[in-house]
């Protein structure tokens, strides 16, 4: 086994890890790698889940390849990213990552045009040595590797003693990597969350999380996803409002209200149960309080915009200030519009349209919008429970409780007999 200086090899099965619990798909891409004289090792996020007793999602494989090389070993494969390649190697709907050894810019990276005089690294994409891929890495229970042929693991930085003693630690100083990259600030909290291990580093510094400002928009969208869909989303929210980073990253959003706490809460229920999860819905709850100030001050005295107008101008104004720090996708910007739409039609429950809301593409989000409202109090909890009944009902009974909206004097019913 070829392995650098100064690394520690540990035979990988007294840490309980073995090929059987790897993805043969991930086996196979390093065995053609090394087969063809290349390194190649499984990095990263899959060992430490290994190592934790943990199933991972996704197994990353790192190798001196270039990706150029890796698409020529590999027919059903293709390079993407800009600026740095890596190259993503399919088996039917499986998606294997192979990224080359990268290692951190050298000498004076503000010189050479690699980073902002703050320290903030601009560019990380100068390939590398195995040894200097794992010291570029954040924290050290990420820059563990594993060969599932040879069954050994490499360690250069401590990770394995940090996976025993549940420590979150960055790789060389703490303060030096988040000016590097302040969106480890939201991988810390990540971290925190996902593994609920103790952080060796302090991210309430303002003047540190200001940084965040200087991420591109869809950078810090990717994040957003990554830290709230993944089944801990109630954790990372109570951690993030312990910092700075919300007046950073959802400015409008109130501090300390139940709806959000709720709608995290009910997030990780959907992710335990294997039910889809949007960021849109997150989202749409974040900036619910400040939409409905923006709609009320549209709507308010004489000249006033009608309330559904003053609503629509309200959503596009609420989300054009988020998309300016984070760049949603447009997809999710119609989702939650419609599902912010929808809550007027759902408390008003006006008869003409509620078989139209019902019919409603979004009817269900909107719906599981409404209820957390009535669980966070903002509502009455009846109105909730009829739309839960409507939809349960029988035709006849639907009918029945349409009509039953009706004014006395309006109500449908038979007519008397003569």
């Amino acid at each position: 086994m070829e392995t650098e200086p100064s690394a520690a090899a540990l035979d990988s099965k007294p840490l309980n890890v073995s090929r059987e619990q790897v993805d043969p798909n991930a086996v196979d891409v390093v065995a053609k790698l090394k087969g063809a004289g290349f390194q190649a090792w499984l990095v990263g996020g899959c060992v430490r889940d290994l190592l934790l007793g943990a199933h991972p999602k996704d197994f990353d494989v790192a190798t001196n390849a270039t990706p150029e090389q890796v698409r020529g070993l590999f027919r059903r494969s293709r390079l993407v990213g800009r600026r740095f390649k890596i190259a993503h190697v399919r088996y039917g709907r499986d998606v294997i990552e192979v990224s080359t050894f990268r290692k951190a810019p050298s000498g004076d990276a503000r010189i050479n045009g690699n980073a902002k005089a703050n320290g903030l690294i601009l560019r990380d994409n100068a390939y590398g040595t195995l040894r200097e891929d794992a010291f570029r890495r954040d924290f050290t229970v990420n820059a563990l590797y594993y060969d599932p042929h040879e069954e050994r693991i490499l360690d250069y930085v401590g990770g394995l003693e940090d996976i025993t003693r549940q420590r979150l630690r960055f790789i060389g100083d703490a303060r030096q990597r988040l000016r590097e990259d302040p969106v480890r600030l939201l991988r810390a909290i990540r971290f925190q969350a996902k593994l609920g291990f103790g952080l060796d580093a302090d991210v309430d510094d303002g003047r540190m999380v200001a940084h965040l400002r200087e991420i591109p928009g869809a950078r810090l969208f990717d994040e957003f996803s990554k830290m709230f869909l993944g089944g801990y989303a109630a954790r990372a929210w109570q951690l993030l409002e312990r910092t700075p980073i919300p007046g950073i990253l959802f400015p409008a959003a109130p501090k300390g209200t139940r709806l959000v706490q709720l709608a995290m809460e009910n997030t990780d229920r959907r992710v335990a149960a294997g039910l889809p999860v949007t960021p849109g819905f997150l989202l749409a709850v974040l900036l619910w309080e400040d939409f409905r100030a923006r709609a009320k001050a549209l709507s308010s005295g004489p000249g006033g915009a009608k309330s559904g107008d003053a609503a629509v101008l309200a959503a596009q104004s609420a989300l054009a200030d988020q998309r300016r720090i984070m760049a949603m996708p447009r997809r999710h910007s119609h989702f939650i519009q419609d599902v912010w739409h929808l809550q007027r039609h759902l408390r008003a429950r006006r008869p003409k349209r509620v078989p139209k809301v019902l019919q409603h593409p979004k009817f269900r989000a909107a719906y599981d919008f409404l209820l957390l409202c009535a669980d966070a109090g903002l509502i009455n909890p009846t109105i909730g429970q009829w739309w839960t009944e409507i939809q349960e009902a029988s035709a006849d009974g639907r009918d029945a409780m349409i009509n039953a909206l009706q004014p006395a004097g309006r109500r449908r019913g038979k007519s008397p007999q003569r």
